[in-house]
C-alpha cells in the first residue's frame, strides 16, 4: 500500500513540475466572487500565477483537518519539531528542534499567528518530508479544481516553483468553508495561548470589516501582499482574494474598497467606507458565519467561473512516517517588492543567528503594523553572509522611526530599499 502511495506522491510532484514551465508573473490580482449566487463579481489577473506565500497555509490546514476527520490524527496528538521545521523564519512558535508541540497548537499556530515552523512540522509529520507533502497539497489541488496552483512547502516560505492564482485560492477558501466550517472558525480567533504566552494575529482587515470572519494573510518578496477574505453582507456569502498589494495597509484597503463595490445592495459605498466602521470583537466572541454555507454530503470538486479539469486521485496523507529531508535548499527572499523600505538589524554567519535576531526585534515593532521577517543569503566572497531584515515600511520616516526603537534597545539597524 505504501508503495502505491509513493508513486502517486510522486507522479503528482511530476505533473507540478510540468507545470512550473510557466515562472509566475507575481503582479497583482483581485478575484471577488458570491458563494450564495455562484457569481463571480470582480476579477483582474485572476487567472495570472503569483506565489501564495502564507496562503500556502490554507492548504497546509485543510489537509490536516481531512487527516483529523479521518481519525489519522487526534486534536491532542504530539507531533515533533524537526530540525527542518524549527531552522524556518518567523513567524513561528519557536519550539526547538525535538522538542514536541500538539496538533491543536500547531493548528492554532498556523491559523492565527501564520507559524511557519507549526506548518513545516504538520507537513513532515503527514508527508513523511516536507517535499513530498508539497506533492500532497498539489494533488489534493487538483481535487479541489485548483487548476494552476502548485505547492513545494507547507508554509509558504520562498520557492519559485510554489504558485497559484486568485481564482485557485478563492477555490480553497470555499473548500475550507464548505468541508469544514466548525474548525474554519479558528480563522476568526484574533489571538490564543500558547504555553503561557498570548500569540496575537495580524488580519487587521477582519477585525474592522464588519461581517468578515476569515480567512488568511500572507507575504514573500516575490508575490508581495497577499490576502484571501470570507465576509457575509446582507445574507450573501462573499469570498475575496487580493494578491500582489505593495504594503499590508493596501492590501487590505484594497480589498475592503472591492467589497465595498460589489455589495448585493451596498449601493456602491466608496472607497473603505465600510471598513472605517471599526467593529469590536474579542477572541471569544469573534463571528462566526461559516456555517451559512450550504455543506455537501460529500466532496466534489468546486467549479468557479468556468469548468476545472477533472480532479486527480491521491491518497491524502502518508500511512506511515517516514525520515524528513534535510532542509529545503533554500528560503532566501526573491526579487521584487522594491518599493518597500525595509530595515537590516543583522549580517550574521549562519541562518539561524539571523532568525534569532529578527525574533528578538519584531515583538519591539508592533506599533507598525504587519511586518514581514525576511533573511536573505549571499555570499562575500568565499563566506555565506545570512541578512535578517524587517520588510513593509510605507516610506523611509517609518523605517527610521522603527530603527531609532530598536537602536533604544541596543539593537543596531539601517534603512535599505
Amino acid at each position: 500500500m505504501l508503495s502505491i502511495q509513493r508513486f502517486m506522491a510522486l507522479a503528482s510532484l511530476a505533473f507540478a513540475l510540468l507545470l512550473t514551465s510557466r515562472a509566475a508573473e507575481a503582479g497583482y490580482a483581485h478575484y471577488i466572487y458570491d458563494a450564495s449566487s455562484g457569481k463571480v463579481l470582480a476579477s483582474e489577473n485572476a487567472e495570472t500565477l503569483n506565489h501564495p506565500a502564507s496562503l500556502t497555509k490554507m492548504m497546509t490546514l485543510y489537509i490536516t483537518f481531512e487527516a483529523l476527520k479521518a481519525r489519522k490524527i487526534r486534536w491532542d496528538d504530539e507531533i515533533v519539531m524537526t530540525p527542518n521545521a524549527a531552522s524556518k523564519i518567523p513567524f513561528k512558535l519557536g519550539v526547538k528542534a525535538g522538542q514536541t508541540i500538539t496538533v491543536r497548537e500547531a493548528v492554532y499556530g498556523m491559523a492565527i499567528r501564520s507559524a511557519n515552523d507549526a506548518a513545516a512540522a504538520m507537513g513532515d509529520h503527514l508527508g513523511g518530508s516536507e517535499e513530498r507533502f508539497g506533492a500532497i497539497m498539489t494533488a489534493k489541488a487538483r481535487q479541489l479544481g485548483m487548476r494552476s496552483t502548485v505547492f513545494r512547502n507547507a508554509s509558504g516560505l520562498p520557492d519559485e516553483a510554489q504558485v497559484t492564482t486568485a481564482r485557485d485560492m478563492a477555490v480553497l477558501a470555499i473548500a475550507l468553508i464548505r468541508d469544514y466550517p466548525k474548525e474554519y472558525q479558528i480563522f476568526s480567533q484574533r489571538s490564543f495561548t500558547f504555553r503561557g504566552r498570548t500569540i496575537k494575529g495580524h488580519n487587521n482587515l477582519m477585525y474592522r470589516y464588519p461581517g468578515m470572519d476569515g480567512i488568511k494573510t500572507g507575504f514573500v518578496n516575490a508575490s508581495g501582499y497577499n490576502l484571501a477574505s470570507a465576509v457575509t453582507v446582507n445574507g450573501r456569502r462573499l469570498i475575496g482574494v487580493v494578491l500582489g498589494g505593495k504594503t499590508a495597509r493596501q492590501r487590505d484597503n484594497r480589498m475592503a474598497e472591492l467589497l465595498d463595490q460589489t455589495v448585493p445592495g451596498g449601493g456602491g459605498l466608496p472607497g473603505v467606507a465600510v471598513a472605517s466602521r471599526a467593529q469590536k470583537r474579542s477572541a471569544e466572541g469573534a463571528v462566526a458565519l461559516a456555517t451559512e454555507m450550504p455543506i455537501p454530503s460529500e466532496r466534489r470538486e468546486i467549479t468557479v467561473g468556468v469548468p476545472a479539469k477533472a480532479a486527480a486521485t491521491v491518497t491524502p496523507y502518508a500511512s506511515t512516517p517516514v525520515s524528513p529531508l534535510a532542509e529545503i535548499a533554500s528560503a532566501n527572499t526573491q526579487a521584487g517588492g522594491a518599493d518597500l523600505w525595509r530595515i537590516q538589524i543583522s549580517a550574521a554567519g549562519s541562518r539561524s543567528s539571523a532568525s534569532a535576531v529578527l525574533e528578538k526585534a519584531m515583538p519591539l515593532l508592533t506599533d507598525f503594523g504587519q511586518l514581514a521577517p525576511s533573511v536573505e543569503g549571499s555570499y562575500s566572497g568565499r563566506q555565506e553572509v545570512f541578512r535578517a531584515r524587517l520588510v513593509g515600511f510605507a516610506g523611509r520616516e517609518e523605517a527610521t522611526r522603527a530603527c531609532s526603537v530598536l537602536k533604544a534597545r541596543s539593537i543596531d539597524c539601517f534603512v535599505v530599499r
